[in-house]
């Protein structure tokens, strides 16, 4: 037998498990870092998944909390939209993905692991990041961890941003 070590997963073994919406609790504890907390917008906000299919998998949720897009207002949508396409410049200069999958999973037959509040996954994808490992044993692997991606992503975010403001101020 081979033995496939992930010593990052016994934080996630022995944590108490939470038993609120991750969604709405996470934000109001303040806690950004240790949270995953990217960044928080006036009506959404970017999480890093903390069981991500790959290396920089993150979500973006709403603070209200509610189960499927036609629930949201015209001003959460436009938000969780601009968070999509920030998401997608900071991951690229983070990581330099191949290209992305983005979705929302709406209800336990979708696939939603957290189906009473609505999310949107942004996932980073690499030629050659599926292989024989999920296939024939059943394992993921994620070489990265996550709290060295989630610096990472943070200091890309932080230079996007500052970017921005330098060209509104251009204008």
């Amino acid at each position: 037998m081979k033995h496939l070590w992930a010593p990052w997963r016994i934080k996630y073994i022995l944590m108490e498990k939470p038993q609120g919406c991750i969604f709405c609790e996470k934000p109001k504890e303040n806690k950004d870092k240790e949270n995953y907390i990217l960044y928080r917008g006036k009506t959404a906000f970017i999480i890093l998944n903390a069981f991500p299919y790959n290396s920089g998998h993150l979500m973006i949720a709403p603070y209200r909390h509610v189960p499927s897009l036609e629930h949201l207002n015209d001003e959460e949508l436009l938000e969780i939209s601009k968070l999509i396409t920030l998401s997608l410049k900071f991951i690229r200069r983070a990581m330099n993905p191949d290209g992305f999958n983005i979705g929302v999973n709406i209800g336990r037959a979708a696939g939603a692991g957290i189906e009473e509040h609505v999310h949107v996954h942004v996932v980073p994808r690499w030629v050659g990041d599926t292989n024989f490992m999920p296939v024939l044993a059943d394992t993921k692997v994620i070489p990265e961890a996550l709290d060295a991606t989630y610096d990472k992503l943070k200091r890309a975010l932080e230079e996007v941003l500052t970017e921005r403001k330098g060209e509104a101020n251009k204008t």
